[in-house]
């Protein structure tokens, strides 16, 4: 099991002093994986919550640092597909390239409506944007000459450089539907659960996607099952990660027993941590760095 990490980067605790202390000292703790989300905006009444009320962009914020950091590695969960695939084919390429090859791309198809909205992209057949959206990132990084002609994306005959080095970066899909399982089985390097992902259910997720993998010929021993952990610190708790030290980190051992190849903490999504003031949400950060660290 790899152990990861979520920077700060929702509420008054996401300031850049924060992230670069939170990167440096999970780095100094042996943490697998620095991780971030996005959030585009939020529409004003909206019942999301907290979490979601003020966020940093997430590429930037991995780029930020990748500057103070040399080992540990770098993880969007997720970038949704209603950008324009070759601006973050570029971006990503380039993000790979300066953090010396220490990029995982997790890519979502999005689902607030909103969002499309002020990006100009309609939510009709999501599914195939997204899979075409794949496509797109894959030749941007792969071919001397990139042409594409579908149905959602156009580029005309184009040297798109430079390439990521040391190469394109492993890219994760969501999603929580039987289709979306297989899609990640059929395109991806792994598969990354969302927030609102019942833990205590994972292992039948991982077993579709295992059995999609063989269905495919692929190898599941070179997939990456990846659990955004809504970890949160409480005297007690009745679901995983919820709980004191002990409990979480035998929750950690139970999503291994699961078949999840990777578990990261994100504080961001306790909603009673992103509304603490800044100072205080710092020092219980970096208790949870220390008592979760592999």
């Amino acid at each position: 099991m790899r152990i990861g990490f979520a920077v700060p980067q929702s509420g008054p605790w996401a300031t850049p002093e924060n992230m670069r202390r939170v990167a440096r000292r999970a780095e100094e703790l042996g943490y697998h994986e620095l991780w971030t989300f996005q959030r585009l905006l939020y529409p004003v009444g909206h019942p999301m919550g907290p979490t979601y009320r003020s966020v940093h962009d997430p590429l930037i914020t991995l780029a930020h640092l990748a500057g103070v950091t040399e080992r540990i590695r770098l993880g969007v969960a997720v970038v949704n597909a209603y950008v324009q695939p070759v601006v973050l084919a570029k971006q990503l390429a380039t993000l790979q390239t300066v953090s010396g090859g220490r990029l995982t791309a997790g890519l979502g198809l999005g689902w607030l409506p909103e969002e499309f909205e002020a990006a100009g992209v309609g939510m009709e057949r999501r599914g195939r944007r997204g899979e075409e959206f794949v496509e797109v990132l894959r030749e941007a990084w792969a071919d001397d000459v990139v042409e594409h002609r579908g149905e959602f994306y156009r580029v005309p005959p184009s040297h798109i450089d430079p390439k990521p080095v040391p190469g394109p970066p492993p890219i994760l899909l969501g999603g929580t539907a039987e289709v979306a399982l297989r899609r990640a089985a059929r395109l991806a390097d792994g598969w990354v659960s969302s927030s609102r992902e019942d833990l205590s259910a994972i292992a039948a997720r991982v077993g579709l996607i295992k059995e999609a993998l063989a269905e495919s010929g692929r190898d599941a021993a070179a997939f990456r099952f990846v659990c955004r952990g809504v970890t949160q610190v409480r005297a007690a708790g009745d679901r995983p990660l919820t709980g004191m030290y002990d409990k979480i980190r035998s929750d950690v051992d139970a999503l291994a027993a699961s078949g999840v190849t990777d578990v990261f903490h994100d504080l961001n999504f306790d909603r009673e941590f992103v509304t603490l003031d800044a100072e205080e949400a710092m020092r219980r950060a970096e208790e949870a760095l220390e008592a979760l660290a592999p």
